[in-house]
């Protein structure tokens, strides 16, 4: 079986390419750097530039701007967005329908309630609950 690729043109009138992730045949960039073992839904996008991690989930609807981080082990929820620029720290979790606007970002162990509008350039910090759930607060 060849790669296969999709090609779409963005808003500016530029044709971006994508390919089908080898682990669950999302469409990734061919520009973006996504670790094979972490899982990209069929029904998402990450855009060119971004970067997703080893072991990180990225769920149905779920789209991944450019430049954005996804680090080792976070889980990005159905239909979530991630911005361009923005970094998702290891084993955070961004709920279903939660966007996380341009340049922001989210702490190690964050846990993003669904529906949460992160704003651009801001912090999106850990509580206590999150950081003791992975093993880090007393």
């Amino acid at each position: 079986m060849g790669i296969s690729y999709v090609e779409f043109e963005d808003e500016a009138g530029i044709t971006r390419r994508y390919r089908k992730h080898v682990n669950g045949r999302g469409l990734v960039a061919t520009t973006a750097k996504v670790d094979p073992t972490a899982f990209v839904d069929p029904k998402a996008y990450v855009d060119p530039g971004a970067e997703v991690q080893r072991a990180a989930q990225i769920g149905p609807g779920a789209w991944i701007e450019g430049d954005a981080i996804v680090a080792e082990r976070a889980v990005i929820g159905v239909n979530a967005h991630v911005g361009r620029r923005a970094v998702i720290g290891r084993n955070a979790v961004i709920g279903p329908y939660a966007t996380v606007g341009e340049g922001a970002r989210v702490q190690n162990g964050a846990r993003v309630p669904r529906e949460t509008k992160i704003a651009a350039g801001d912090e999106f910090h850990a509580s206590t609950q999150d950081l003791r759930r992975l093993g880090l607060a007393a």
